[in-house]
């Protein structure tokens, strides 16, 4: 129901809502925390930047409830999403200041004959890095959801044989649970 709770509805209190004034809220904070540290040309980039991270917690969340499926758990979603904002972020940063976008290619004092193959090599490595960042992200999600089913199932099965392992177990899941609430 989390998507729907953050869609105003049409009322004739529009400024007196409650649940207007704390999504208003909500959303005018995390776009403060956003955009606070990037300058003043990257603030048009806020619309985009807040939606799609009000989407993945929207996404991360649900997953969160028993027996349903994480989206974000599945690499092509992960790249899906990564790789263009990835191919945004270079290609703007080549036609704003390309001296420093390509200044990371090439680490201070290197040496002459080494170059070229510097030069490569972190060329390779900044077209790697969506993929090797996408799929670490989706290997850390896919392990805690398989870790608090794995906790859960052995609670259930642990009840009735030891009962004091049991509770022992499941405060360790309801740990593990609010340490993925705050990954997600």
């Amino acid at each position: 129901a989390l998507p729907w709770v953050l869609f105003p509805t049409p009322t004739a209190r529009w400024t007196n809502n409650r649940l207007l004034n704390l999504q208003s809220w909500f959303v005018s904070r995390f776009t403060q925390q956003l955009l606070l540290p990037i300058n003043i040309g990257g603030h048009k980039w806020a619309a985009l930047l807040t939606s799609l991270m009000i989407f993945l917690i929207t996404l991360n969340m649900l997953g969160l409830l028993p027996y349903t499926f994480t989206p974000t758990t599945q690499l092509s979603i992960n790249l899906g999403l990564a790789t263009p904002l990835w191919l945004a972020t270079v290609i703007i940063g080549m036609r704003n200041q390309p001296t420093h976008a390509l200044g990371h290619l090439l680490p201070e004092g290197t040496p002459g004959p080494l170059i070229p193959v510097l030069i490569i090599i972190e060329t390779i490595s900044l077209f790697i890095r969506p993929l090797a960042l996408g799929v670490r992200l989706t290997a850390n999600l896919t392990a805690g959801h398989l870790l608090i089913q794995l906790i859960a199932t052995a609670s259930f099965v642990l009840l009735s044989l030891m009962p004091a392992v049991a509770i022992a177990v499941t405060v360790v899941l309801l740990l593990l649970t609010l340490l993925e609430v705050a990954v997600a």
